[in-house]
């Protein structure tokens, strides 16, 4: 499947080369055939201009044809020095582009750019000088290839986005439909499990046993309810961030090994966001789980809260080994891990939660191979 993906890919890269390099090349070969028309025009004109500067000076009548061909030129522009009375004469040109002497040479060094100018020439003696340029509708031609390959690229661009939004909306639904189905299977062993502690408080079993059965189990269903809602809005609500982020902080602590030591750093007074508290938690949890993993399970966490009464920041540090500065962004995304076992979701789900549920910031806010980790989440303060 992802052979037969590349091979579409390729192809069709290879075909868009193609068409450019043909469109670029017949648009050259026609804007070159058009100069050279452009040229024997000119040069058919200066022949009827040279005929008509003959019968003036001899004073005999000139060719209707000769008349007609200097009159039907409308489009090309061109100036006309005549050295012996030292004048310029301009045709199809704009009289603000000529009106003075430095703007009539800019152009006059402009079209003997563009063609080499054509003398007349009566009796071997220089009567004329014709300075001419591109007509208005070569001018047009001359930026067709850009405008045309501007097309193609926004054309492209556009598939591409198309084929990039399909594609995230067909992963959203099987994330959503893998977190749903998860729920539904751990639906069943829990109220099971529910059932059992029933069983053995009547058993007179140690109380302290079924409290610390009851604390998982109720783990449990906040997890479940957290897989229910992936795919689904969810219930947003004013909340105090503090509360929420030492709930997870305690319950993280106590389920670690000894060798992590945790640490907190939060306000004395409640900072309300809008949140939703399962969600958020798991996100919380997600970022500490990741950071014992790259510490390989010793080292330090500190979670610290601050405000700038605008917005709500919580980092989370490990001592871990650290993420590379090309990879602050890549982390992110879907499938990206750089361990042996996962499917590298846990942070791709982190993002989608604080980013696209809460309209909030996750970001890896400084990293190095000896320090370790410090990612960070904003979230948008609402008044008390």
């Amino acid at each position: 499947m992802f052979k037969n993906t590349s091979l579409t890919r390729g192809f069709f890269f290879v075909a868009s080369i193609g068409i450019i390099t043909l469109i670029m090349w017949n648009t050259f070969s026609f804007f070159k055939r058009l100069k050279e028309n452009e040229r024997t025009k000119m040069e058919i004109w200066a022949i009827a201009q040279e005929d008509f500067n003959k019968s003036e000076q001899l004073e005999l009548s000139f060719s209707q044809t000769s008349l007609e061909v200097i009159q039907s030129n409308t489009t090309t522009p061109m100036i006309s020095f005549s050295p012996k009375e030292e004048t310029y004469i301009s045709r199809n040109i704009s009289e603000n582009k000529i009106d003075t002497p430095e703007k009539r040479n800019r152009l006059i060094a402009q079209f003997t750019e563009e063609y080499q100018p054509i003398e007349v020439t009566y009796e071997g003696e220089i009567i004329q000088t014709i300075y001419f340029g591109n007509s208005p509708i070569i001018n047009k031609i001359k930026y067709y290839p850009a405008f045309l390959i501007l097309i193609m690229l926004l054309f492209f661009t556009a598939i591409y986005f198309f084929f990039r939004t399909a594609k995230a909306a067909e992963q959203n639904k099987l994330w959503a439909g893998m977190a749903k189905e998860t729920a539904h299977q751990i639906g069943t062993p829990l109220s099971s499990l529910v059932g059992w502690t029933e069983i053995l408080r009547s058993e007179n079993v140690n109380p302290e046993y079924i409290v610390e059965m009851e604390k998982d189990i109720d783990r449990l269903q906040t997890i479940t309810e957290r897989f229910s809602k992936v795919g689904s809005v969810p219930t947003m609500k004013k909340t105090d961030v503090v509360a929420e982020t030492k709930s997870s902080f305690d319950y993280m602590k106590s389920r670690s090994s000894k060798l992590i030591n945790f640490s907190l750093d939060l306000p004395n007074s409640p900072l309300f966001v809008s949140l939703n508290p399962q969600l958020y938690g798991w996100t919380i949890e997600n970022l500490v789980k990741n950071g014992i993993d790259a510490m390989k399970g010793k080292g330090d966490i500190h979670i610290s809260i601050t405000t700038n009464l605008k917005s709500v920041f919580i980092q989370i540090s490990d001592t871990g080994k650290g993420i590379p500065k090309k990879n602050f962004k890549t982390i992110f995304k879907p499938g990206f891990t750089t361990k042996k076992r996962g499917w590298g979701l846990g942070l791709s789900l982190a993002s989608r939660i604080i980013e696209e549920y809460h309209k909030g910031k996750i970001r890896v806010q400084k990293s190095s191979a000896s320090k370790g980790t410090v990612m960070e989440i904003e979230l948008q303060q609402l008044p008390d």
